[in-house]
């Protein structure tokens, strides 16, 4: 039995970048060795084992054939005589495809550290195209490391145009593919996710609705720079969204949690509200207090001023931008401090006193934000 250390924490490891989790692979073993040594199977039929203490993953060698459509179905095939480098092969990209030994050897059959090296994403073999998510994970893999200036090897990007060509991806699973969107959404350079998955073609059937517009790329290039919250960059998105509607049946489609959801949905309905320099009139700022339910979700209102901040965040408005949301912030609070049973005792009830009531927050924004 030879344990190795494979995959992102090698990877991680000789770009000297974190390491969160770590991956093995056993060769020349069977199941019956590692759940006599307390290992915890992972699923029935599958040969992955967490380790009794440390809880890591610990594979058994295989390797794979595709029996049918999608990213699930494939024949495993484990057994002690499947070697490292038969293992290895069966996965993605070469910088994926490295492996080191117990006294710290770097096994490297198909020549990852070179593309390391040379920053290049580049697929271990022609099997690349027979699971669909792979263009996704190396569009991934692309917003991740974009920065350290890796790109798609030539290669490789025309493998990911065929696969997009044969509708294959229209078999994903939504859930997997939000998995690895959402990923995208907290890497370094979201937009990268999106410009590959558009330059190959992919987008209508993995992100039916996103167009990856110029603006829209532009806006999350500026929300990205601003914040690293995912739900903030998602959202962006939608800002010139065609309706609500579309925005539900979209998140309905990919199983898009409903935090995410609604944060569009209050892009969308503010459109005019976080893309003009000149706030509202105080009626107007009211009225988007009541529509977002301000008084009783105050945190809809940071994350409004989040998503403007962010549009303006690279601009000469920039100060402005800032002392405006200070003032706002500063207003509703003060508005909504309000209490109606005053009114009440001033004889005020049913319709009169919703109106008394919104008067009195229109004039304290309107004396705040002279």
């Amino acid at each position: 039995m030879e344990v190795y250390l494979v995959g992102g924490a090698v990877r991680d490891k000789l770009l000297k970048l974190p390491v969160h989790e770590r991956d093995w692979v056993v060769v020349g073993a069977r199941s019956e060795e590692l759940l006599n040594q307390g290992f915890q199977q992972v699923g029935k039929d599958f040969p992955v084992f967490l380790h009794p203490d440390t809880h890591d993953e610990y594979a058994l060698a295989r390797t794979e054939r595709k029996s049918g459509r999608g990213h699930t179905e494939f024949t495993v095939y484990a057994s002690p005589e499947v070697t490292l480098e038969q293992d290895l092969a069966r996965r993605d990209l070469t910088i994926n495809a490295i492996a080191e030994s117990e006294d710290g050897t770097i096994i490297d059959p198909y020549k990852g550290v070179q593309d390391l090296e040379a920053r290049k994403l580049r697929h271990v073999s022609e099997a690349f195209t027979e699971d669909p998510l792979r263009v996704l994970r190396v569009a991934r893999f692309a917003a991740r490391f974009a920065h350290l200036g890796f790109t798609v090897a030539a290669e490789t990007q025309q493998l990911l145009q065929q696969m997009s060509e044969s509708e294959e991806l229209s078999h994903l699973v939504p859930e997997r593919v939000w998995r690895e969107w959402e990923k995208a959404l907290l890497s370094e350079t979201p937009t990268v996710f999106l410009e590959l998955l558009k330059n190959i073609g992919a987008l209508p059937q993995v992100l039916p609705g996103i167009a990856a517009t110029d603006s829209q790329l532009q806006r999350l290039h500026r929300t990205s720079a601003f914040s690293g919250e995912a739900t903030l960059r998602f959202a962006c998105l939608f800002v010139d969204q065609k309706t609500p509607d579309d925005i539900k049946q979209f998140c309905r489609r990919l199983a898009i949690p409903n935090h995410y959801r609604d944060a569009a949905t209050l892009a969308r309905n503010n459109e005019h509200f976080i893309t003009q320099v000149k706030l509202p009139e105080a009626e107007l700022l009211s009225a988007i207090l009541k529509q977002i339910d301000y008084w009783r979700r105050p945190e809809k209102l940071k994350q409004l001023l989040q998503l403007r901040a962010a549009e303006f965040s690279q601009s000469e408005q920039k100060t402005t931008i800032d002392k405006q949301h200070q003032k706002l912030r500063l207003a509703a609070e003060k508005a909504s401090a309000l209490s109606s049973q005053a009114l009440q005792q001033q004889g005020f009830t049913g319709k009169a006193l919703g109106n008394a009531l919104r008067e009195q927050r229109e004039q304290i924004l309107a004396e705040a934000l002279v």
